[in-house]
Protein backbone atom coordinates (compact mmCIF):
# COMPACT_ATOMS: atom_id res chain seq x y z
CA UNK A 1 0.00 0.00 0.00
CA UNK A 2 2.46 2.70 0.63
CA UNK A 3 4.74 1.87 -2.65
CA UNK A 4 1.64 2.57 -4.38
CA UNK A 5 1.04 5.98 -2.59
CA UNK A 6 4.56 6.54 -3.26
CA UNK A 7 4.55 5.85 -6.93
CA UNK A 8 1.19 7.79 -7.42
CA UNK A 9 3.15 10.72 -5.49
CA UNK A 10 6.10 10.63 -7.71
CA UNK A 11 4.08 10.02 -10.91
CA UNK A 12 2.39 13.38 -9.72
CA UNK A 13 5.43 15.24 -9.37
CA UNK A 14 6.45 14.17 -12.63
CA UNK A 15 3.49 15.42 -13.98
CA UNK A 16 3.43 19.12 -11.98
CA UNK A 17 6.62 19.30 -13.12
CA UNK A 18 5.94 18.55 -16.95
CA UNK A 19 2.87 20.92 -16.91
CA UNK A 20 4.87 23.90 -15.30
CA UNK A 21 5.20 26.86 -17.31
CA UNK A 22 8.37 27.11 -18.54
CA UNK A 23 10.61 29.99 -18.75
CA UNK A 24 10.94 31.44 -22.50
CA UNK A 25 13.82 32.78 -24.42
CA UNK A 26 13.92 36.78 -24.65
CA UNK A 27 11.74 37.59 -27.67
CA UNK A 28 13.86 39.63 -30.93
CA UNK A 29 12.85 41.89 -32.62
CA UNK A 30 12.29 41.12 -36.06
CA UNK A 31 14.43 44.33 -37.06
CA UNK A 32 17.62 43.41 -35.31
CA UNK A 33 17.58 40.48 -37.83
CA UNK A 34 19.18 40.41 -41.48
CA UNK A 35 16.46 41.67 -43.58
CA UNK A 36 17.87 39.20 -46.38
CA UNK A 37 19.14 35.88 -47.13
CA UNK A 38 21.79 37.75 -48.76
CA UNK A 39 22.40 39.44 -45.77
CA UNK A 40 22.48 36.29 -43.30
CA UNK A 41 24.76 34.91 -45.72
CA UNK A 42 27.23 37.25 -45.73
CA UNK A 43 27.09 37.97 -42.17
CA UNK A 44 27.39 34.14 -41.28
CA UNK A 45 29.85 32.79 -44.48
CA UNK A 46 33.22 32.72 -44.59
CA UNK A 47 34.60 34.31 -47.99
CA UNK A 48 36.96 33.04 -50.06
CA UNK A 49 39.21 34.90 -51.60
CA UNK A 50 39.04 35.53 -55.57
CA UNK A 51 42.14 33.28 -56.57
CA UNK A 52 43.43 33.45 -60.26
CA UNK A 53 44.25 30.00 -61.45
CA UNK A 54 47.71 29.51 -62.70
CA UNK A 55 48.10 27.31 -65.93
CA UNK A 56 48.69 24.27 -63.38
CA UNK A 57 46.52 24.74 -60.79
CA UNK A 58 43.45 25.30 -63.69
CA UNK A 59 44.13 21.90 -65.54
CA UNK A 60 44.34 20.30 -62.61
CA UNK A 61 40.86 21.71 -61.58
CA UNK A 62 39.84 20.46 -65.00
CA UNK A 63 41.09 17.20 -64.57
CA UNK A 64 39.88 16.76 -61.11
CA UNK A 65 36.32 17.51 -62.70
CA UNK A 66 37.01 15.00 -65.46
CA UNK A 67 37.53 12.68 -63.43
CA UNK A 68 34.10 13.50 -61.83
CA UNK A 69 32.42 12.66 -64.68
CA UNK A 70 34.68 10.12 -65.61
CA UNK A 71 33.35 7.94 -62.62
CA UNK A 72 29.66 9.07 -63.04
CA UNK A 73 30.02 7.93 -66.70
CA UNK A 74 31.22 4.75 -65.49
CA UNK A 75 28.65 4.39 -62.73
CA UNK A 76 25.90 5.04 -65.50
CA UNK A 77 27.28 2.27 -67.92
CA UNK A 78 26.58 -0.26 -64.93
CA UNK A 79 23.47 0.92 -63.93
CA UNK A 80 22.83 0.36 -67.61
CA UNK A 81 24.60 -3.05 -67.71
CA UNK A 82 22.53 -4.56 -64.38
CA UNK A 83 18.96 -3.02 -65.71
CA UNK A 84 19.89 -4.76 -68.95
CA UNK A 85 19.63 -7.68 -66.69
CA UNK A 86 16.28 -7.73 -66.65
CA UNK A 87 15.07 -7.81 -70.17
CA UNK A 88 15.27 -10.94 -71.35
CA UNK A 89 12.97 -11.96 -73.81
CA UNK A 90 13.75 -11.77 -77.73
CA UNK A 91 12.97 -9.11 -80.04
CA UNK A 92 11.56 -9.96 -83.53
CA UNK A 93 15.14 -11.17 -85.19
CA UNK A 94 15.39 -13.72 -82.18
CA UNK A 95 18.23 -11.69 -80.52
CA UNK A 96 17.65 -11.18 -76.74
CA UNK A 97 16.49 -7.37 -75.90
CA UNK A 98 19.25 -7.54 -73.12
CA UNK A 99 22.38 -7.48 -76.09
CA UNK A 100 20.40 -5.55 -78.43
CA UNK A 101 20.43 -2.46 -75.01
CA UNK A 102 23.76 -3.20 -74.43
CA UNK A 103 25.03 -2.86 -77.67
CA UNK A 104 23.35 0.83 -78.01
CA UNK A 105 24.64 1.61 -74.60
CA UNK A 106 27.91 1.01 -75.86
CA UNK A 107 27.64 2.16 -79.15
CA UNK A 108 26.33 5.81 -77.21
CA UNK A 109 29.00 5.78 -74.95
CA UNK A 110 31.98 5.41 -77.43
CA UNK A 111 30.41 8.49 -79.96
CA UNK A 112 30.96 10.59 -76.46
CA UNK A 113 33.62 9.38 -75.30
CA UNK A 114 35.70 12.32 -77.07
CA UNK A 115 33.15 15.13 -75.52
CA UNK A 116 35.05 17.63 -73.03
CA UNK A 117 32.69 19.95 -73.04
CA UNK A 118 31.68 19.60 -68.79
CA UNK A 119 27.78 21.40 -69.76
CA UNK A 120 27.36 18.84 -72.43
CA UNK A 121 28.82 15.60 -70.07
CA UNK A 122 26.22 16.57 -67.41
CA UNK A 123 23.75 17.02 -70.05
CA UNK A 124 24.31 13.15 -71.72
CA UNK A 125 24.95 12.22 -68.15
CA UNK A 126 21.48 13.46 -66.95
CA UNK A 127 19.81 12.31 -70.31
CA UNK A 128 20.81 8.63 -69.36
CA UNK A 129 20.35 8.70 -66.02
CA UNK A 130 16.32 9.83 -67.30
CA UNK A 131 16.28 7.62 -69.75
CA UNK A 132 17.20 4.31 -67.73
CA UNK A 133 14.68 5.36 -64.87
CA UNK A 134 12.25 5.59 -67.69
CA UNK A 135 12.95 2.17 -69.10
CA UNK A 136 12.50 0.62 -65.80
CA UNK A 137 9.50 2.56 -64.63
CA UNK A 138 7.64 1.59 -67.84
CA UNK A 139 9.15 -2.50 -67.34
CA UNK A 140 7.44 -2.34 -63.60
CA UNK A 141 4.15 -0.84 -65.02
CA UNK A 142 4.32 -3.46 -67.66
CA UNK A 143 5.44 -6.50 -65.17
CA UNK A 144 2.41 -5.03 -63.22
CA UNK A 145 -0.03 -5.29 -65.63
CA UNK A 146 0.78 -8.74 -67.05
CA UNK A 147 0.24 -9.86 -63.08
CA UNK A 148 -3.30 -7.71 -62.84
CA UNK A 149 -4.17 -9.80 -65.89
CA UNK A 150 -2.77 -13.28 -64.86
CA UNK A 151 -4.97 -12.76 -61.63
CA UNK A 152 -7.81 -11.84 -63.20
CA UNK A 153 -7.44 -14.26 -65.43
CA UNK A 154 -7.29 -16.98 -62.80
CA UNK A 155 -10.26 -15.45 -60.69
CA UNK A 156 -12.42 -15.80 -63.79
CA UNK A 157 -11.60 -19.15 -64.71
CA UNK A 158 -12.17 -20.52 -61.19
Amino acid sequence: MAVAGRARACASAALRALAAPRPRPPARAIHEGPDTIEELLDRHLVKKPAAVLDDDAAEAEARRRLTSSRREALGLYGDILRATRLFAWPDDRGVPWREVLRANARREFEEARGERDPEVVARLLIGGRDAVQQALDRLAEASRRAIEAEEAKRRGGA
